[in-house]
Order: C-alpha cells, then sequence, then structure tokens
C-alpha cells in the first residue's frame, strides 16, 4: 500500500514546534522573533504569497512586518530599505519576494542581505556552509529543508546505502537537495536536462526528487518499485473537464500512474508546499534564537 505524504500534517507538526520555541525564546529572554517581508509591486500571486507569510508569521507569536513597495521602486531605495532592516536588531529574519520587477537586479539585494538574517537561505554565505557541512550557523532554503523532511518521515535520518535522484540542478533547489541527501549518507545524483537516459537513471533511485517544472515528466517506467518520490513541481494546466479556462495543478510526476508503484509519494497540491512556508517560520526562530546566543532549535 503506498503512502502519500500528508505535507500540511507535516507542516503543521513544524509550526508548532515553531510556536512553541518562540514562545519559550520571549518567556526566557523577552525576545519575540521577527520577520520583515518586502514585496515590489503589484504581481498577484506574490501578494497572495507575502500575505500568507505575514500571516503565519503573526500565528507563530512572531514581530511580522510588511513592507509593499510601488513597481517603480529603485535598486537604490529596495537596496536602503535591506541595508535599514540588517540593523534593525529587532528583525530577525529578511525575506524580498521574488521575482521582482524586471528593472531591479534580484541577486544583488538578495546577496546584500546579512546571511544571519537570510530566512530564505539564498545568500552564497549560506550556499557555501551547506556545501561544507555547517549545520550550526548557517540557514537552508525553506523548500530543500521542507522537503528533507518529509524524507526523513518515510526513510528516516541516515540515508546510508539508498540512491538518491534529484531532477533539477538550480541554485533554489536542486542543489540544496543534493547536498542535504548527501548530508544524510545518500548516494547521490543530480539528472538535468543534458543527462542521458534519465528514465534509467530514476530507476536506480530508491529516493526520486523532481523539480524541473515539467508538468508530469516522470512517469511509471521511471520508478522503481518501493521508492520515495518527493514531487517539487508545480505546474498549471488546461482542465476543460472543469469548465472553459479552467486550470489545474499538477506536479513533475504524473502521480496516478507512479503512485502504485512507489513506496511513499508527495502529492501536488498537499505535498511539499505547506513545507515551504513552515521552514521560513523555522529558519526566522533559528534566526532569532543565534542572535540572542541561545542554542537553536532544529527541526
Amino acid at each position: 500500500m503506498t503512502t502519500v505524504i500528508d505535507g500540511k500534517q507535516a507542516a503543521a507538526s513544524v509550526i508548532e514546534a515553531v510556536r512553541s520555541a518562540a514562545l519559550d525564546l520571549e518567556v526566557q529572554t523577552g525576545t519575540k522573533p521577527g520577520l520583515a517581508v518586502i514585496i515590489v509591486g503589484n504581481d498577484p500571486a506574490s501578494q497572495t504569497y507575502v500575505a500568507s507569510k505575514s500571516r503565519m508569521a503573526r500565528e507563530c507569536g512572531f514581530k511580522s512586518i510588511q513592507h509593499s513597495l510601488p513597481e517603480d521602486t529603485t535598486q537604490e531605495a529596495l537596496m536602503a530599505l535591506v541595508s535599514d532592516l540588517n540593523i534593525d536588531p529587532e528583525i530577525h529574519g529578511v525575506l524580498v519576494q521574488l521575482p521582482l520587477p524586471k528593472h531591479l537586479d534580484s541577486e544583488k539585494v538578495i546577496q546584500s542581505i546579512l546571511p544571519e538574517k537570510d530566512v530564505d537561505g539564498l545568500h552564497v554565505v549560506n550556499a557555501g556552509k551547506l556545501a561544507t557541512g555547517d549545520s550550526e550557523t548557517g540557514l537552508v532554503s525553506c523548500t530543500p529543508a521542507g522537503a528533507m523532511i518529509l524524507v526523513r518521515a518515510i526513510c528516516g535520518t541516515d540515508l546510508s546505502g539508498l540512491n538518491a535522484l534529484v531532477i533539477g540542478r538550480s541554485n533554489l533547489f536542486g542543489k540544496p537537495m543534493a547536498q542535504l541527501l548527501l548530508t544524510a549518507n545518500a548516494t547521490v545524483t543530480i539528472g538535468h536536462s543534458r543527462s542521458r537516459d534519465l528514465p534509467a537513471i530514476a530507476r536506480t533511485a530508491d529516493i526520486l526528487v523532481a523539480a524541473v517544472g515539467r508538468p508530469e515528466m516522470v512517469k511509471a517506467d521511471w520508478v522503481k518499485p518501493g521508492a520515495t518520490i518527493i514531487d517539487v513541481g508545480i505546474n498549471r494546466i488546461p482542465a476543460p473537464e472543469r469548465g472553459e479556462g479552467k486550470t489545474r495543478l499538477v506536479g513533475d510526476v504524473a502521480f496516478g500512474e507512479c503512485a502504485p508503484i512507489a513506496g511513499a509519494i508527495s502529492p501536488v497540491p498537499g505535498g511539499v508546499g505547506p513545507m515551504t512556508i513552515a521552514m521560513l517560520m523555522a529558519n526566522t526562530v533559528i534566526a532569532a534564537y543565534r542572535a540572542t546566543g541561545r542554542a537553536a532549535p532544529k527541526f
């Protein structure tokens, strides 16, 4: 019987632990974890994401600040705001909602956030700490960190002897995910558009993580029987059965045909997605603990 991994339940468990840790920190030190989210422009999807992040921060007992800037905000103005937040002792996490308007240099903005406040885990210093195995002072990108919690729930904390394939090599997800699996002692392969015979590579994988943004690319004949599949893709495809112009969300894995073969599989929606915001909250409380000189909780 295939286990369908419940990301909502796993995320709720993380959030409960974050709430408890935040309350303990405030009781013991008087410090309330602070998260500042910056959004530039009026992109509807970004507005929705930011609202949900700010709401979750408040529910976790954080000081939650949202800076909504106009579409024509200059690079200098945005960098100045980040600089102010970097030196604000009540703010422990700074997040800039991506994508930014095209006239802004996103990478320059992200790299200007102090690494210890980079709760998105995108700064090169945090990427370097992950690559060198420093889990005590670095912050890990939220989506791979959340996906790894789902992997551990099925496969345990020590992945010795297991083959893992990550399909996708982005800096945002693929590379940090591979590093997390490697740190947990898995034998890791990164597959991508230039890989030869990706289905054959996939058939050797005990853990298969798909993050390429191609709807239902991973088919049943790619899957090793009993494998754990983590589907990170979020793709909107036409759904004429729901009415003209309607769409539905699917992952990078053809869930219907792969689920009966897998041992465990995360659905889309309801799998990795809920974990991303949960790990953002976890990173914020970790950053707050470190800022007060206390040992940070582990998630």
